[in-house]
């Protein structure tokens, strides 16, 4: 009985720190019921979510969250996170969790980041602002470059066109950087029908004028569906692909340009035979000014933005970027959008 004893104090001895570190956490906790009524909150959630407790022990936590409460539990049920903002301050931003254990049970977790948006608007704007102002000088640059003809300063020939190479790419890395600044300031885009076959026979023919003869260039429209989202941003994105597919296959390699049904949904994917990526590098490559190789990137006159330009118009259109490569061997990227996005050809 003495042991039984011991056992029991020792056991509430445990419960009874871990609630007071739950207690102590700036981000919210709350347990919840197998019908997600609330159990038990910490201080952080009952004021983070405005909430009354031990008042509100029973309550169905989903219409405590604000806006659109159904789309957001949904999202948390499904096993994706979600941010909102906080019920009592539309100031605050919370990024909610669900996590499940026990017999049902299950614990969300609210983080508030409203710091961490707040740095990453100062950046945008930095970027923003800091490419606007560059835009203008060197358009300015690049213009009295072009005046100077090598051939009337043999001496300075090589100076010149290295000097307007480099020009040409800051202006590209200013406009890239513009694009991406322009994509993260945007929530949703206007959605029209694109219409993929024109599309898709418009992005071969880029990839014939670039590769010039030195690849062999597949087209396989296979989907027989066109898409719904912003021609403008879709194009841009593909041809982001089909350019660095280009830039990284040796002369006599091949590249294919796929549109095809998976699942429910439908891909567009570029497959090359080009020099491939280490599968260390994978996870990384949609940062900004991310190379895999410096030298042979700067070579071939890539800016290191144009697979982030690809993931912001992704995101946009609720899709993924997947990535298959093997060194030596080529790469596949691939643009996987949902069955909400397809539109059957008439």
């Amino acid at each position: 009985m003495n042991v039984d004893r011991r056992r029991a104090r020792r056991l509430a001895a445990q419960l009874h720190d871990m609630r007071s570190v739950a207690c102590a956490l700036s981000d919210g906790l709350f347990v919840l019921d197998p019908a997600a009524r609330l159990r038990w909150c910490n201080p952080a959630g009952a004021r983070l979510l405005g909430l009354a407790w031990p008042g509100d022990r029973g309550v169905a936590l989903a219409g405590r969250l604000g806006g659109d409460a159904s789309a957001t539990w949904q999202r948390l049920e499904q096993g994706d996170s979600a941010e909102i903002p906080a019920p009592t301050d539309s100031g605050v931003r919370l990024q909610l969790s669900l996590l499940r254990f026990g017999d049902g049970l299950r614990l969300l977790l609210a983080h508030d980041v409203s710091q961490v948006r707040r740095l990453e608007q100062v950046r945008r704007d930095f970027v923003a602002n800091v490419s606007h102002e560059l835009r203008t000088p060197l358009t300015v640059i690049h213009g009295y470059l072009e005046l100077l003809d090598p051939e009337d300063v043999p001496a300075l020939a090589p100076v010149l066109r290295e000097m307007r190479v480099q020009s040409q790419r800051m202006r590209q890395i200013v406009e890239d950087l513009l694009v991406l600044s322009h994509l993260e300031m945007q929530e949703r885009l206007d959605e029209e029908r694109v219409e993929m076959a024109p599309l898709l026979e418009s992005l071969r023919r880029e990839a014939e004028a670039l590769s010039q003869g030195r690849h062999r260039i597949e087209l396989l429209d296979q989907a027989r569906h066109d898409l719904l989202g912003s021609g403008k941003e879709l194009h841009s994105a593909f041809s982001n692909l089909v350019s660095n597919a280009v830039r990284y296959t040796p002369d006599g390699g091949s590249i294919t340009i796929v549109w095809r049904r998976v699942g429910d949904g439908a891909e567009y994917a570029v497959i090359d035979t080009g020099y491939g990526i280490p599968a260390e590098h994978l996870p990384r490559l949609t940062e900004r000014f991310y190379r895999v190789s410096s030298s042979r990137s700067r070579a071939s006159g890539g800016t290191g933005l144009g697979l982030s330009i690809v993931k912001h118009v992704l995101n946009l259109h609720e899709a993924q970027l997947e990535v298959g490569s093997e060194p030596g061997k080529g790469s596949t990227f691939a643009c996987r959008f949902a069955g909400s996005r397809l539109l059957a050809r008439p």
